[in-house]
């Protein structure tokens, strides 16, 4: 089965599908190992993992969509990845659609906020008219090639205008033909369910984000299935995680002057090995070292 056809397939399914966002190739890894159906991939972690940098729309479309395929190149199963706002006019969405089919994704989520963007999460979010944004969605929509591969609009209008305004945009958003929609950054739990309750009576499937620390309550996916969620994504915790456990790392080396101390955190040598493919990689090798033919 097509990675596109799975993974619409399990945005639709009765149970809500957890999607942690990885960071980068190795980090993919570490979820698809752990038994995730489906990743994503967006810019907040490509921002931090790449350039070192926030999430405030400084990582470019070819910065991006290269990490995107290195991600979907290391793992077997879907991979939704992030297009901001398009990275500019309809012709720039609809070849960062194009591109993002190339790379391997299974779908992909475009947003209305004002250019630079912003994290969902930070102050001083706006959003464009929905004139502006909607011949973009369409020019996405045309764009895919594979009728499977899922396109997402988000909005980001609640912290802007309210929930009330984020759901008339979804609504109008998945009108157009959205396969999904996001509403970032709702507050309140009864407002988490206005969003579900209308967008059921228009039949699309919602995603949530949970951020730890972040403007959204955080629930559990059981919680979040039983509001009316399809999708959970996690975006920023593989980061984190990453950061806290290399601060410790780098601490102890240089308090201690050895790593010794830390091992029990830490893969050995040929943990790694095994972890990283290697270990089938020299199995491959060695179908092709067949002795020379004597003549």
């Amino acid at each position: 089965m097509k990675k596109t056809t799975l993974f619409r397939q399990l945005i639709n399914a009765p149970e809500i599908l957890q999607l942690p966002c990885c960071h980068d190739a190795l980090s993919a890894r570490v979820l698809e190992q752990a038994g995730f159906k489906a990743i994503s991939a967006a810019g907040y972690g490509t921002a931090g993992s790449t350039l070192g940098l926030p999430d405030i729309g400084l990582a470019t479309a070819t910065e991006m969509i290269n990490n995107y395929r290195h991600i979907c190149n290391a793992v077997n199963i879907p991979v939704f990845v992030d297009i901001d706002t398009g990275f500019g006019d309809v012709n720039n969405a609809i070849r960062a659609v194009q591109d993002c089919e190339q790379a391997g994704a299974a779908g992909l989520f475009i947003e209305d906020q004002t250019y630079p963007k912003r994290c969902g999460h930070m102050a001083g979010k706006s959003v464009v008219p929905t004139e502006e944004y909607l011949p973009k969605l369409r020019a996405a929509l045309w764009a895919r090639k594979d009728p499977d591969f899922v396109i997402m609009a988000r909005t980001d209008a609640t912290a802007v205008y309210g929930v009330d305004d984020a759901i008339n945009r979804a609504r109008l958003y998945a009108s157009e033909g959205a396969d999904m929609v996001f509403v970032e950054a709702i507050k309140a739990e009864a407002d988490m369910i206005k969003v579900t309750k209308a967008m059921k009576e228009v039949g699309v499937p919602v995603m949530a984000n949970m951020i730890e620390g972040g403007e959204s309550p955080f629930l559990t996916a059981v919680e979040l299935e039983r509001i009316g969620f399809s999708v959970v994504a996690y975006p920023c915790a593989s980061l984190y995680v990453a950061v806290k456990a290399l601060q410790k790392w780098a601490q102890h080396l240089k308090g201690n002057g050895t790593t010794e101390g830390m091992w029990d955190q830490m893969l050995t040598f040929n943990e790694y090995f095994d972890f990283i493919g290697a270990t089938e990689i020299r199995e491959r090798e060695n179908i092709f070292q067949r002795p020379l033919k004597k003549p």
